[in-house]
């Protein structure tokens, strides 16, 4: 069974190189023009697209959540409430950042945790829709944003196989432009949590659309076995300095580390050749002087 998904006008599929998400994620600090840097940044390592998120605050959260205490040393805001509003760009700035998105060369999107918020990035018309490990089991999202029509990428963590199964079987019969990745909701997770072989059990179980992997652990090489894997859609949290205010940037690459990690699966993509056993010509000369035959000594 063919598997393959168009985003923003690039193909994926089992023969392609590896499409990398940098995933910003709040890391831009509330700050537009930091939000910009991080684009470059990306753009500059190699990265297919950028991504952020998109939360209606007043509607996700009750009125006890939106207005607890939040002392935490990450916090923008004395409240859980206005932390989370500073964080959030306006419908000027997503249109700000999708026009600069667009004149550097890189795919920009975002995450849409509620309804609200589907409307929000609809007025801004962005190519793709990512879901988030938390809404797999959010049946009515799923489908409001599968009849949209645009790609989908669903993570997974902390789903059973059944919330998977049900959220496949939500989406398909909607629209089958589906990325499936496996997610161990950590921040980060430990190695011993990544389970990286269920990517093989969504490969066999989902024939039919491409699988990926969302990595929140620290450093490339996970990133790496997942392509191998075969994860054609890898994702990475993103930020311009580990030591920055904020939950994600200690676990999130930096400039160089996303460049390595990019650099990395164009190698593996090339390395894995066609499959057929034959000697290539730089191999001539080496099995020369290393080869054995039969001579007549007298």
């Amino acid at each position: 069974m063919s598997r393959n998904i168009t985003l923003d006008g690039k193909e994926v599929n089992q023969e392609s190189k590896c499409y990398v998400i940098a995933e910003i994620g709040h890391n831009h600090q509330g700050d537009v023009e930091k939000c910009k840097k991080l684009f470059d940044e990306a753009k500059l390592s190699g990265a297919n697209a950028v991504k952020i998120q998109k939360r209606n605050n007043k509607e996700l959260f009750t009125q006890d959540m939106y207005d607890s205490p939040y002392l935490s040393l990450n916090s923008y805001g004395a409240t859980y409430g206005i932390h989370r509003d500073f964080l959030e760009f306006d419908l000027s700035q997503y249109k700000e950042l999708k026009d600069y998105a667009s004149s550097i060369g890189i795919t920009f999107f975002s995450t849409a945790f509620d309804f609200k918020s589907i409307e929000f990035l609809e007025k801004v018309d962005l190519p793709i829709y990512k879901v988030a490990s938390g809404d797999i089991i959010n049946t009515p999202l799923l489908k409001e944003i599968a009849k949209l029509n645009k790609p989908m990428i669903i993570s997974t963590g902390g789903a059973s196989m059944d919330d998977v199964k049900r959220a496949y079987e939500t989406i398909m019969p909607i629209n089958n432009q589906l990325c499936i990745m496996q997610c161990t909701s950590g921040y980060p997770p430990s190695f011993e949590e990544l389970n990286l072989n269920v990517i093989k059990t969504y490969m066999d179980e989902f024939n039919d659309i491409i699988i990926g992997f969302s990595a929140h652990d620290s450093g490339i090489a996970m990133g790496l076995v997942g392509y191998v894997l075969g994860a054609r859609i890898i994702e990475k949290h993103f930020t311009l300095n580990r030591a920055l205010k904020g939950t994600d940037h200690a676990f999130s690459l930096e400039p160089n580390g996303l460049k390595k990690l990019i650099r990395d699966l164009d190698r593996t993509h090339t390395a894995f050749g066609d499959g057929n056993k034959y000697r290539f010509s730089s191999e001539e000369a080496p099995l020369y002087k290393m080869g054995k035959k039969i001579v007549a000594s007298r």
